[in-house]
């Protein structure tokens, strides 16, 4: 009997088929929407990446004002006007002139050389019978005491070895070689000074402890020598890092 409905086959491929068929379409109208939606995240984020781009170029040129007016006012502070520019060069004089009363730069002019040295063996090779080792060699009051009566005599400066002597320098004696500034060195010593030879030599004759020196370098074959001539001072070469002193006497002996 036909009812109107078509075969059986027929009604069950419809009825299996519709679903699937609206199943896809929803998918399509999906991924279209998602797609669309996309685009239109993308076309709207191209303003707000201008904003940035807009924002960074106006903190860039805030940043870069600051900077310039920084300059200007440190050029104005360090020489930037006639005034500044006055005041450094007074400022510079003044570091010259001190430089020179703390002994930061060479000199020349007429002056004192005095070498002092051990005793050295005879022809034989032998030192005298009677000489402790100590009476062989120059010891450190022996240099300061040269050091005393030269400045003393007015001395404008002082140089032993190769290292200007100042206020904050202290000859030490270790063993049988001197200690001077960190550094060691082996005799002779040669002292060398600027100022009127007579009246050093004068100053170095009235010293007890010199003319000591000089009895024991007839009696144990110690040197002794003095040069009046002129003479070259190195610049004192080390870190100052005196930051007060108060004298007490002769280089503080």
């Amino acid at each position: 009997m036909d009812d109107g409905n078509g075969p059986p086959g027929t009604r069950s491929a419809w009825r299996f088929g519709v679903p699937v068929v609206c199943v896809a379409a929803g998918l399509l109208l999906g991924v279209t929407h998602g797609v669309a939606d996309g685009d239109e995240i993308r076309r709207s984020d191209a303003p707000r990446l201008v904003d940035l781009v807009r924002e960074a170029q106006q903190s860039v040129d805030r940043l870069t004002a600051e900077r310039d007016a920084m300059v200007g006012a440190v050029d104005n502070h360090h020489g930037g006007s006639p005034s500044a520019d006055a005041a450094l060069a007074v400022i510079t004089r003044r570091v010259d002139e001190l430089a020179v009363q703390a002994d930061l730069t060479p000199m020349r002019g007429p002056g004192l050389v005095v070498t002092l040295n051990d005793a050295q063996r005879d022809a034989e090779g032998r030192f005298p019978r009677d000489a402790s080792p100590d009476d062989l060699v120059v010891h450190q009051q022996d240099i300061q005491a040269v050091l005393n009566a030269l400045w003393s005599a007015g001395a404008e400066g002082i140089q032993m070895q190769d290292q200007r002597i100042i206020g904050i320098s202290a000859p030490r004696c270790v063993g049988n070689t001197l200690l001077l500034n960190g550094r060691t060195y082996s005799p002779p010593y040669v002292i060398t000074a600027i100022g009127n030879p007579e009246a050093m030599q004068a100053a170095l004759s009235a010293s007890p402890m010199v003319t000591l020196y000089k009895r024991y370098a007839a009696r144990f074959g110690l040197s002794y020598t003095e040069e009046p001539r002129d003479v070259e001072l190195a610049r004192y070469q080390q870190p100052v890092r005196m930051e007060y002193a108060q004298p007490i006497g002769p280089l503080g002996y």
